[in-house]
């Protein structure tokens, strides 16, 4: 049998004598310091706020609706400035043929798929396709020609580095896929904006 020995009463702490100037207190562990200074590197997901996450929210859906109307704070850097609005807006105030050939191949993928092996088929639509991706890359050089001499004209002979390509990609492109988005309605005048 084991007997329970009495519990001494821990004796009192003796009075520390306050000084001015000290610090009146024991020094800490250092294995307690460091576990008090210890944090995560990457931060909690789940302690993020909800409201936060909704502010986020918001404000990348105001950038991205404001990039696709096309306000120049918003707009990435390849995207600003007024001889890259002019480019945007010669483009969107005509036909152009670029735009016609996702479509068009869409189309041509079609039947060659309903009409098999037909070989009349693949005769027939083969060179039509030829033929107007041909005109589409005419009419996209043409338009890059005409954008350089009228940036020339407007803003001066060091604006035109990488006209003729912006131009015509953005040519390429169908209407309602371009970003940002057409300004101007097909035959509306183009005018010069300058900042």
């Amino acid at each position: 049998m084991s007997r329970k020995k009495p519990t001494a009463e821990p004796e009192p702490a003796p009075a520390v004598e306050e000084r001015p100037g000290a610090k009146n207190r024991p020094t800490p562990k250092r294995r307690d310091q460091e576990a008090a200074n210890r944090r995560p590197l990457v931060g909690n997901a789940k302690a993020v706020s909800a409201d936060q996450k909704a502010r986020q929210r918001a404000e990348r859906e105001e950038a991205r609706q404001g990039m696709l109307r096309g306000e120049e704070k918003y707009l990435p850097p390849r995207d600003r400035g007024p001889v890259k609005r002019l480019l945007r807006d010669m483009v969107d105030t005509r036909w152009n043929v670029g735009e016609f050939l996702l479509p068009l191949m869409l189309i041509v993928l079609a039947v060659m798929l309903l009409g098999g092996q037909n070989p009349r088929a693949q005769i027939l639509i083969l060179p039509l396709v030829y033929g107007v991706m041909a005109v589409g890359i005419l009419d996209a050089w043409l338009l890059g020609r005409r954008a350089k001499k009228r940036v020339t004209e407007e803003f001066g002979e060091g604006q035109t580095r990488g006209v003729a390509w912006y131009v015509a990609l953005r040519s390429l492109q169908m209407r309602m896929s371009r970003v940002p988005r057409p300004q101007l309605k097909r035959g509306d005048p183009v005018v010069v904006h300058r900042r």
